[in-house]
């Protein structure tokens, strides 16, 4: 009888034990999914900037698809947010990004309708646009330190330092698109406080090479290699951004890049 007993007691535990692993895994997953939406929210903020430095000057309706789609994306991640159950920040703290957000957008808006309807760019309004995607960008990005102590979560170095070079590489698309794309640059290419792009530059230098650092599968090195080759190809005119560049390789390689880490996330993620 006493064995009996001993056997219910230690299948009741194991079944406890079970049930506990299987919450934490599952908070673990809402919590690392969380993190993702919200890095998504920054980069995609900012390439949609980037998309209409060049709206601006050309009035090109497919850079004008390009802005929508950077915006649906960071809306989509934004409304994920939201509706996540993960209690990784409280709805107050979200609620406040989304203020921003909507600042931005309706900026957006206005920015968008000044060159479609007078064909040029209101610079004290662009201006306030550049000035709301830093602000809403240093917000998400505090908040992001914030969920992930949060959660407690365990994140590879690696994931982390891709998604801060990510970050890096859509700010500095965008800036060095404004300085493309207007020859009023110097007006609107965002706040007094924000980095000049060579040093930004030599940050994101530093990012990359702790992507880089660490075991490697086929695919991985490969991907990373394109990566790095990317990098050193317009790595120059970032540095020297006050030279006469071509603008639109340098937004094409960028572009590479953010791709390459986002492909590169989700392998390391795969490696963990």
């Amino acid at each position: 009888m006493k064995d009996a007993n001993l056997r219910i007691r230690s299948f009741v535990a194991a079944l406890i034990l079970l049930a506990m692993t299987s919450m934490g895994a599952r908070a673990q997953e809402g919590a690392n999914g969380f993190l993702s939406e919200l890095h998504n929210f920054r980069v995609s903020n900012y390439i949609a900037l980037d998309a209409y430095y060049r709206f601006s000057g050309t009035g090109d309706t497919e850079t004008l698809n390009e802005i929508v789609q950077g915006i649906n994306s960071a809306n989509d991640s934004m409304n994920a947010l939201a509706e996540s159950d993960s209690g990784v920040l409280t709805a107050e703290q979200i609620s406040a990004l989304n203020q921003e957000f909507d600042k931005f957008k309706n900026l957006m808006r206005d920015n968008i309708n000044d060159v479609r309807n007078r064909g040029y760019p209101d610079l004290r309004l662009v201006s306030d646009m550049a000035n709301q995607a830093l602000t809403m960008s240093e917000k998400a990005t505090e908040l992001y330190r914030v969920a992930q102590e949060s959660s407690q979560t365990a994140t590879n170095p690696r994931v982390e330092a891709a998604r801060s070079a990510a970050v890096k590489m859509a700010q500095m698309m965008a800036k060095y698109s404004v300085r493309t794309n207007s020859s009023v640059a110097q007006t609107f290419q965002g706040s007094s406080t924000e980095k000049p792009l060579d040093e930004q530059a030599r940050e994101l230098d530093a990012l990359l090479k702790s992507v880089m650092q660490g075991e490697e599968t086929q695919e991985l090195a490969a991907t990373l290699n394109d990566i790095s080759s990317k990098w050193q190809f317009i790595r120059g005119s970032y540095i020297n951004y006050n030279e006469n560049n071509v603008g639109f390789v340098i937004d094409r390689y960028s572009k590479g890049i953010l791709n390459g880490l986002a492909t590169a996330i989700e392998l390391l993620q795969g490696n963990a």
